[in-house]
C-alpha cells in the first residue's frame, strides 16, 4: 500500500503540475494536501455512494485508492480537484437539451 508520497511513481512534472492544479490549498493559495492525501480524500468521497445503496464503502475506497496511486486509473479533473471538498462537483460538463 502506498503510504508515503516517495512511493507514488510521479515525475517531477506530474508533481508540479498537483501542486498547481488539484492539491487543495488554504485561503493564501498554500498547497495543505500531498499527493497521497488527494488520492484518499477522492478515494473516500467517490466510495461513499456505496453507503446510499446499503454497502460498505471501505472495500470501494480501498480499490479506488490502489487504481490511482498505482496510476492504473485516474478520474477527470474535476473529481481530482473537488471530490470531498464543499463544490464536490465531479462532472466535466453538462448535457442540456436544446428546445427550438
Amino acid at each position: 500500500m502506498i503510504g508515503d508520497e516517495k512511493d507514488l511513481k510521479l515525475s517531477d512534472n506530474a508533481i508540479t503540475l498537483l501542486r498547481r492544479r488539484y492539491l487543495l490549498k488554504n485561503e493564501k493559495g498554500e498547497v495543505i494536501e500531498t499527493p497521497v492525501e488527494m488520492f484518499r480524500r477522492v478515494a473516500k468521497a467517490v466510495a461513499a455512494a456505496d453507503a446510499l445503496y446499503g454497502d460498505n464503502p471501505t472495500s470501494s475506497e480501498e480499490e479506488f485508492y490502489r487504481l490511482m496511486t498505482s496510476l492504473y486509473f485516474l478520474p477527470n479533473s474535476p473529481t481530482l480537484m473537488n471530490a470531498g471538498t464543499e463544490i464536490g462537483q465531479l462532472s466535466a460538463c453538462f448535457v442540456l437539451p436544446v428546445f427550438d
